[in-house]
């Protein structure tokens, strides 16, 4: 896949994972694992990359005698969200397009 595509997946997919409630970085990628396997060196970036994009919002708070970093959606990673699902609409629509066959049916997709 191209990096450039996958990154801005994963970007959506972190951004999903706290749509709901605020979380945590090993939360988040237990969150991510059953559908895309994210390291720590790789969500931690993305996690910077939000932030400075003001999609998220980080606080800082005490767990068990250690500080952890506590990531919250914006309103702006809401919308990300949203954008994303109506831009998937289209993709899907040129993926179906892509895998017709001449006579205008879909073609088996394992081939």
């Amino acid at each position: 896949m191209d990096i450039q595509m996958k990154r801005g997946l994963l970007d959506v997919c972190v951004l999903a994972s706290i749509r709901e409630e605020e979380s945590y970085g090993y939360q988040i990628i237990k969150e991510m694992k059953p559908y895309v396997e994210i390291s720590e060196s790789t969500l931690y970036p993305i996690l910077r990359r939000l932030e400075a994009a003001e999609l998220l919002t980080v606080r800082t708070a005490e767990h068990n005698g250690r500080l952890r970093k506590y990531y919250h959606i914006t309103p702006s990673g809401v919308q990300r969200i949203e954008d994303f699902k109506e831009e998937w609409r289209e993709i899907l629509s040129i993926y179906q397009f892509v895998v017709k066959d001449r006579e205008g049916e879909k073609v088996n997709d394992e081939e």
